[in-house]
């Protein structure tokens, strides 16, 4: 993402002046992480896990309606890097192929049976090796005195890899981790460099999406003195030019996305956010975001969507979260009320609405743009607005 003020200003005052645009609109796909949690932290549970029993990626009739009926083009989809590259490999190039073939066929129904964008989400934390108790357990990825952590080559061959078994498929976006935490910066961005450089050495041109450190919240980006994301992540450099940022942003006290009641007004939290991407002239996603179905969360979704499409910074989104094995637990916003999740056709406990039915229908579906990009490249820059081809 570095490259020259100069030359972008002096292109930028030939051009008119715009308003924001959302070309990529969706929701997260969550259960491949799913099935290793351990109530007593133990290493190695659920691993590698039943397809299909412990964890899943996507329901195909969940993906049809959103496409069908709510019109979006986008779906994040979430696995673990356990599953796709084993403990007995460790990190690296060396796969599941088992395992990755699931995942391809999932990223392939959304991309290619029903012509939306996928977002590949390797769910940890930038941790590796125990996800038993995520977001916490695990070694920090290039932590040089962990002797049981990957090494920051090893996350770099692993994308080199999984970039070149979707290098032909434009619609794949790579979206380089979940939520990195107490991370040095200085090795947050190594991690992420190692990775950009292995995704164009594999020679894709697919649009990559980096997140900031501090589990990505838009509202943190300039805070943490230098350690905030805001002094790292603009020195990332892609040589074509096709990496946006990542950013998350949750309404509860604490930014948790756990609580029901929305206390945080996502426009002022993310103006300082906003105003650093206007400084680095880049493009951002808000691949998780999220409220209850109280009439303050609705508000403030409403103004969270709002502002996206109104400043051209954010060209897409993806709410948090559907997923088939959510069952009548929720994903987000419930003080773990069993409400269900996104995912059609869910239910909340004894039967009730879920929140789809209570928050995406009536809330987040009005602000899916009536025109998306559904052809073409992914990239910083969008493409053609259409409606939804009928050929899908």
């Amino acid at each position: 993402m570095k490259f020259s003020v100069s030359a972008v200003a002096a292109c930028a005052a030939l051009l008119p002046s715009v308003s924001g645009t959302i070309f990529y609109a969706g929701v997260a796909e969550s259960s491949g992480e799913f099935g290793v949690w351990s109530a007593t932290a133990t290493p190695g549970t659920g691993l590698p896990g039943r397809f299909g029993v412990d964890y899943s990626f996507i329901s195909n009739s969940g993906i049809d309606t959103m496409v069908d009926k709510n019109k979006v083009n986008l779906f994040r989809v979430a696995f673990l890097l356990e599953r796709m590259a084993p403990l007995s490999y460790g990190l690296g190039a060396k796969f599941n192929e088992t395992h990755y073939n699931y995942y391809k066929q999932s990223i392939d129904y959304i991309t290619k049976t029903k012509g939306a964008y996928a977002i590949l989400d390797p769910h940890n934390y930038m941790r590796y090796n125990d996800p038993s108790s995520q977001p916490f357990s695990g070694s920090v990825i290039g932590n040089t005195t962990d002797k049981t952590a990957a090494t920051t080559a090893q996350f770099g061959a692993f994308w080199g890899e999984l970039a070149k078994r979707f290098a032909s498929n434009e619609k794949v976006i790579f979206g380089l981790m979940n939520e990195p935490h107490d991370v040095p910066s200085s090795l947050y961005l190594a991690n992420l460099q190692a990775a950009v450089d292995a995704i164009r050495k594999s020679g894709a041109k697919n649009l990559i999406i980096a997140p900031g450190n501090s589990w990505s919240g838009g509202h943190a980006w300039t805070q943490g003195g230098n350690e905030a994301t805001g002094n790292w992540l603009h020195k990332l450099v892609d040589p074509l030019n096709n990496t946006a940022v990542d950013i998350h942003e949750y309404l509860d006290k604490d930014f948790s996305g756990g609580h029901i009641a929305c206390e945080q007004d996502p426009v002022t939290n993310l103006a300082g956010v906003t105003a650093w991407l206007k400084e680095h002239k880049l493009k951002a996603f808000v691949t998780e975001f999220g409220g209850s179905n109280t009439t303050a969360c609705a508000t403030m979704l409403n103004s969270m969507l709002d502002y996206m499409s109104q400043n051209e910074e954010y060209i897409g989104w993806t709410a948090w979260a559907a997923g088939p094995f959510w069952g009548t637990a929720s994903p987000c916003c419930t003080d773990s009320a069993q409400y269900g999740s996104f995912e059609p056709g869910s239910k909340a406990a004894g039967g009730g609405p879920s929140l789809y039915d209570t928050v995406w229908l009536p809330v987040i579906q009005k602000k899916v743009p009536a025109k998306l990009q559904w052809s073409g490249l992914a990239t910083i820059n969008g493409g053609a607005l259409t409606s939804k081809p009928s050929h899908y």
